[in-house]
């Protein structure tokens, strides 16, 4: 843009702008007059930059005409002191004027030097570039930029992973391992002995354990009002039914996961400890699993569904490929070809 405009610093701007780069200016206001980079104004430090921020820079700007701001604050490079560019676009200003400032901004910066600015801020009016505008500039620009769900959730993952502790669990390949509370270890052990129908497990996660929710009686008809529809839980039922005339039992383990209304660590968690629970139960408590799912709402779970997933229908064999017959009827005569330089005998 500073290559359009063909505007540049007139050499007494250059030679105040080295002066002012020592130290001795706190502000510098530079406008375009004959197409030249001029001297608007300047004044120089009486306080900290930041008592002399409004003081300073408010005076210098004009409701009609755009300008630059070199603002001096007292921190330091390895240059000399660190700069703020302020430039000032107000909205009643010309179009044409406004578009001839931005387009100059890269030459002020680089006739100045932008080694030695350490911020840039742009202003429509006072409150833009005031003292408090300043705050709420390097408040935002301190700010992640926004993120999309998915980014979020991945970044919320990421922190998860650090937060949670692993020094009370045996984390394997197969997921994490909380250990289960008494009241679980024992209705566990009742649902071995079928003293009891169901159980309801939830994760402890700041005690890091395996906690018992409760063993109520449970018929099949009751399972949909036992799952939670804001929690995840872990549920193993004693499914009774009929399978070919008999009278049977199986252990069926459900994992209740009702979507996204459950935080990212509760995902994780469950999800993780899932399978070492499970390895556990059947190992240590001799419990066979006869069906393992995963559900996110308990409306699902009906009599024919849980028949269908503990007896899946076998799915009928495919037939192989058969050639299809040509067609029917007088296909007509072989013809006879012809060879090159041959001659059929006359009858």
């Amino acid at each position: 843009m500073s290559h359009q405009t063909g505007i540049h610093a007139t050499p007494d701007l250059r030679e105040f702008l080295m002066k002012a780069r020592r130290g001795a200016v706190r502000v510098v206001k530079i406008v375009i007059k004959s197409e030249q980079l001029v001297l608007g104004a300047y004044r120089e430090a009486s306080q900290s930059w930041d008592q002399d921020y409004d003081a300073c820079v408010l005076p210098m700007l004009d409701c009609l005409e755009p300008c630059y701001i070199l603002y001096r604050l007292d921190s330091q490079n390895q240059l000399g002191y660190e700069w703020l560019l302020i430039s000032w676009s107000p909205d009643q200003s010309p179009v044409r004027l406004k578009m001839v400032y931005a387009a100059t901004r890269a030459t002020l910066k680089k006739e100045f030097g932008g080694s030695h600015l350490k911020d840039e801020m742009f202003g429509t009016v006072q409150e833009d570039v005031c003292f408090q505008g300043y705050l709420r500039h390097l408040s935002s620009s301190s700010c992640p930029a926004p993120l999309t769900t998915a980014e979020q959730q991945l970044h919320q993952i990421k922190i998860t992973e650090t937060e949670i502790s692993v020094e009370s669990k045996n984390p394997t390949l197969q997921g994490l391992a909380f250990p289960l509370q008494e009241e679980a270890k024992h209705a566990l052990q009742q649902l071995k002995l079928k003293r009891i129908n169901y159980i309801q497990l939830r994760l402890d996660t700041e005690r890091e354990t395996i906690e018992l929710v409760h063993i109520s009686p449970t018929e099949t008809k009751d399972l949909p009002s036992r799952i939670p529809t804001d929690a995840p839980r872990y549920h193993f039922f004693l499914y009774k039914h009929a399978h070919q005339g008999q009278a049977l039992e199986a252990v069926v383990f459900i994992y209740s996961m009702p979507g996204y209304s459950c935080s990212i660590k509760e995902r994780m968690l469950y999800s993780s400890c899932k399978n070492r629970l499970l390895d556990e139960v059947e190992r240590d408590y001799h419990i066979e699993i006869a069906k393992k799912m995963e559900i996110d709402c308990g409306e699902c779970l009906t009599e024919d569904f849980l028949y269908e997933e503990v007896y899946p229908k076998q799915h009928a064999l495919k037939q192989a490929f058969t050639k299809p017959k040509g067609p029917t009827g007088k296909r007509g005569n072989k013809r006879l070809i012809r060879g090159a330089g041959e001659n059929l005998d006359e009858s």
